[in-house]
């Protein structure tokens, strides 16, 4: 991993995700490669805050059906990061 930019790859928006945010939970598509530490480290740099927890979730994706030629093709896996901030921090990315 060379940048922290490349890292941390997208937020997710999601109702789920939105819920999480009452409990200073934040939720990122992150690289498959990327390690706690790194995400840590990243997410800190990136929005100047204070990460107190990190968990990571692997994703596999679903199996689509194309139904013009009847094939079948995948979605791409996915690695999500939960990021537990520490109390009185936040993201003004996902400020509601």
């Amino acid at each position: 991993m060379s940048e922290n930019r490349d890292i941390i790859v997208k937020p997710i928006v999601s109702e789920k995700s939105y819920e999480l945010l009452e409990r200073n939970v934040y939720t990122f598509e992150v690289d498959s490669d990327a390690t706690k530490p790194q995400i840590r480290s990243a997410v800190e740099e990136i929005f100047g805050v204070r990460v107190v927890k990190v968990n990571t979730l692997n994703r596999k994706g679903k199996r689509k059906r194309n139904r013009r030629n009847f094939s079948y093709g995948r979605r791409s896996d996915q690695k999500r990061a939960l990021i537990t901030l520490a109390e009185g921090d936040s993201i003004e990315l996902f400020d509601v």
